[in-house]
């Protein structure tokens, strides 16, 4: 006898691994000479790879400022806030400003409970982070 699709001793489900959200990075140029980077999935240690490239990029560019559009994330682990850490202590160290937007209430709370939310300077939309 064949199993069936739904044969309960069927183990082939097991090997599949976990649905993950990814991270979608995009990046725009913005009047004034910022740039806007845009995160759009969950900031965490299996999806941030293509984030911290990205950052570490737009801050070797030199803008005026790079903006941090958080509107689509919605989740942020101890990983992604380390590289936002990292990203403000680079922007800082050439002379660049970082500026947080649209930052939704999973990721303010990380960044309340952690005490980072004193070292960013954050704004309630992308426009108002890049009007500065």
């Amino acid at each position: 006898m064949m199993p069936s699709d739904n044969d309960p001793g069927d183990t082939t489900l097991a090997a599949v691994p976990p649905y993950r959200p990814g991270l979608v990075v995009e990046t725009r140029s913005a009047p004034g000479g910022a740039m806007l980077c845009i995160l759009v999935g969950d900031l965490d240690i299996e999806t941030l790879a293509p984030a911290a490239e990205m950052l570490d990029a737009l801050v070797a560019q030199r803008p005026r400022a790079v903006v941090i559009d958080l509107g689509g994330v919605g989740f942020c682990d101890s990983s992604g806030l380390n590289v936002l850490l990292r990203t403000r202590i680079a922007a800082e160290q050439g002379g660049l400003e970082l500026r947080l937007a649209a930052v939704p209430p999973t990721v303010m709370r990380v960044l309340d409970l952690t005490g980072a939310r004193a070292v960013f300077s954050i704004h309630e939309s992308v426009a108002g982070a890049l009007a500065g």
